[in-house]
């Protein structure tokens, strides 16, 4: 199978890539440069030096990006995902493959820049040099001119692959995305998300149809849910919710449960890593020496210990305000079902197992009431997105949906 097949109900954006890695491979054995993206020329087929993959979450941006970055490498030129190009890649092992993946709420310009130097140095496969920077609508504004510097004037044998959920000036400057090349992606149906579950993972076809559902066409989503029972226990405790909001002191229990659920997801996703490269930094800097020096280099080293405490503790808050929008998310799957119960319109709803809970919140509060809840979900998320404290955004949520 080749590298876009994990690609899920993208055949236009596949289709694109396919052509695209045709011309890189062309590029290479006429010993030419990419093509411009902004001087014109064939749209459907020429390679280009920056890309931004888009969609909402769960289509597969960073999958395109990645098997792109594969296909890019592939000794054939083709993506055929056997050739050791393409294994390399796609398992994080290429030595020309750089993949930034924040784990804090944003990337720095330090960051950017000492990327953007390593990425000018020649291919050492002799192919591509490519750089896939997860997630970009988090680089700072400093960080995002230091990559638009080197996607103005790039090395000729680097190519940047950025993600972001769209081009919107909010997500991605418009002077970076007036020099790469777009490729939209979709949210993947249903049924493409549960044969790629039975497909690759082998979880029974009964139980992939129910998941993909569930995750609102999110395969990462889909398959923690098909494979791990404690991410089912937390979504059922979510969708309890609706049912405990009696009174204001309901609203805030349940705010309070569902922040101190979120940070126990993320205290435990985390913490494994976290002492890993705690006990790594402290060997490097000579913990546990008894020779000459030892106490005084580690007592110099306090300040290496510290940066890394700020770094865990980013990426935890990350880690937190993940989880608690995996939680909105299926909140909001609710009141959608809800609406369209109250709408009768004909779609199958998110939760099948909870469509009687659901159907009986539509007859109690109309099609305006359930709409009315389904935008306090919303715009919870959409203010922990805009660095609201969560414990805030979610209370005001909660007596909202109380209130409706």
């Amino acid at each position: 199978m080749d590298v876009f097949a994990d690609l899920v109900g993208q055949d236009e954006a596949v289709a694109t890539l396919r052509r695209a890695a045709a011309a890189a491979a062309a590029v290479l054995r006429a010993g030419a440069e990419p093509a411009d993206p902004t001087a014109g020329g064939d749209p459907g087929g020429g390679m280009t030096h920056a890309w931004i993959f888009t969609g909402p979450p769960g289509s597969g941006r960073s999958v395109a990006a990645r098997a792109f970055a594969a296909a890019l490498q592939c000794v054939h030129g083709t993506g055929c995902g056997q050739c050791p190009g393409c294994h390399t890649t796609l398992t994080g092992t290429h030595a020309d493959v750089r993949l930034v993946v924040p784990e804090g709420l944003s990337i720095g310009v330090g960051e950017m820049r000492a990327l953007v130097l390593r990425a000018a140095s020649t291919p050492s496969g002799g192919r591509w040099q490519v750089v896939i920077i997860e997630d970009a609508d988090r680089l700072t504004e400093a960080a995002g001119n230091a990559l638009l510097k080197a996607i103005e004037e790039p090395p000729p044998r680097t190519v940047f692959l950025l993600c972001a959920p769209s081009v919107h000036p909010d997500d991605v400057s418009v002077t970076i995305r007036s020099r790469c090349r777009v490729v939209p992606l979709r949210q993947p149906s249903a049924d493409a998300v549960a044969e790629v579950l039975v497909r690759r993972d082998g979880i029974a076809s009964d139980l992939a149809r129910w998941a993909a559902a569930a995750a609102q066409g999110h395969v990462g989503r889909a398959r923690r849910l098909a494979r791990d029972p404690e991410a089912r226990q937390r979504r059922e405790a979510v969708l309890a919710v609706p049912r405990r909001l009696t009174g204001v002191g309901a609203a805030f229990d349940a705010a309070s449960a569902l922040i101190e659920a979120a940070e126990a997801e993320a205290v435990a996703s985390v913490a494994e890593l976290d002492e890993a490269e705690k006990s790594a930094l402290q060997t490097a800097l000579g913990a546990g020496g008894t020779g000459r020096g030892a106490a005084g280099a580690m007592r110099g080293a306090a300040g290496q210990l510290k940066d890394l405490e700020k770094r865990q503790k980013s990426r935890a808050t990350r880690a937190q305000r993940d989880a608690l929008d995996r939680a909105l998310v299926d909140l909001a799957g609710f009141y959608r079902d809800a609406l369209t119960m109250a709408l009768r319109a004909p779609v199958a709803p998110v939760h099948t197992d909870t469509a009687a809970v659901a159907g009986a919140g539509a007859e109690k509060w109309a099609a305006d009431g359930s709409l009315r809840r389904l935008e306090a979900v919303l715009e919870c998320r959409a203010a922990i997105e805009a660095n609201v404290k969560p414990r805030i955004a979610v209370e005001a949520m909660m007596l909202a949906l109380w209130r409706g």
